[in-house]
């Protein structure tokens, strides 16, 4: 039995299979998705993990924000791919739209999981915004269940952040990137951006795209930041204390939200920055509490866990509903 999830991550397209106690991972980035036929695509999954589509017994696959539905349910039901626009925060290259239509075109028996939003089954004091988080990292939350914690709090810190609580298995809210805590290349709309919003001198997702703390520094991409990071350059260590700094006060506040539920849980960080050391060593600090750590693989090995589950028959995941079969 063969169960495949697929992370639609800023920079990539992440794959996992779970076959049995074998996990497998690897990825595309998502220009390299994009370039490709759809049967390049599947061609790439099976080549890659040594097996044929014709066996694989469930994909879960997330896709962009995920924030036309609630409920996790097979991929061929949804509607414009399972988003209210295709407009939104983020950049576009459509690697991961090719990688979705591949999916959806297959055969391949897939479940779709949605982002978390104002209609979704969260803290209701979460729905004054209207969007939380996009879909993959319900998948990083699922994983950290699998591994047997029940309350606990996920920052994914890259570039951009998103933080994510979980009560008692159930993620009762999260934090969605253009809110509050920077990450590299993205961040919350200030003052200034709004007025060059209102002036018309660049788009909101122009301005969203380019809030993070990479502004600050003279490097032009993530990679360039954590090498000069690794060196001490100063600009780079700048960067990474204002990442640090917000991505703490955003991990606090979501403790705080856990209070309510009578628990304040571990604290797992994520993502290429919550990967650094120097970020984590700086994050515990300003907590005053030990944090863990994943590596990129984790969400498209949470979205395996789900398909795996959801075949077995489970009908919720993290307290969101399953409408499959």
């Amino acid at each position: 039995m063969g169960f495949i999830g697929i992370d639609h991550g800023t920079t990539a397209m992440r794959f996992a299979l779970i076959e049995g106690r074998n996990t497998l991972t690897f990825e595309l980035e998502r220009a390299e998705a994009a370039a490709m036929s759809e049967n390049e695509v599947l061609t790439a999954l099976e080549e890659h993990f040594g097996i044929r589509r014709e066996t694989i017994d469930l994909i879960a696959l997330t896709y962009s924000m995920g924030d036309g539905f609630s409920t996790i349910k097979d991929v061929r039901s949804l509607e414009k791919r399972g988003l209210k626009s295709i407009e939104g925060a983020g950049k576009k290259t459509g690697g991961g739209t090719r990688v979705f239509d591949a999916i959806w075109n297959s055969g391949v028996p897939a479940i779709a999981i949605p982002g978390l939003h104002m209609e979704s089954n969260v803290d209701s004091r979460m729905k004054v915004f209207s969007h939380l988080t996009s879909p993959e990292k319900l998948g990083i939350a699922y994983h950290i269940l699998c591994l047997g914690y029940k309350n606990f709090v996920v920052s994914d810190i890259s570039s951009n952040t998103v933080t994510l609580a979980v009560a008692d298995g159930k993620v009762i809210g999260a934090i969605d990137a253009c809110i509050f805590a920077p990450g590299v290349h993205h961040g919350p709309l200030d003052l200034q951006a709004i007025r060059d919003v209102d002036n018309r001198y660049c788009t909101a997702n122009q301005a969203f795209i380019k809030a993070g703390a990479l502004k600050m520094t003279p490097y032009k991409d993530r990679e360039e930041l954590l090498r000069a990071a690794e060196k001490e350059e100063s600009p780079a260590l700048l960067a990474l204390d204002t990442i640090a700094l917000f991505a703490a006060m955003e991990i606090a506040s979501m403790q705080l939200l856990l209070k309510d539920y009578e628990t304040t849980g571990d604290i797992f960080l994520a993502g290429s920055i919550g990967e650094f050391e120097y970020a984590q060593k700086k994050i515990c600090a300003h907590l005053g509490q030990e944090c863990q750590y994943l590596g990129k693989w984790h969400a498209a090995i949470g979205c395996a866990e789900i398909a795996r589950d959801v075949f077995a028959g489970e009908k919720e995941i993290l307290g969101v509903e399953v409408n499959y079969p």
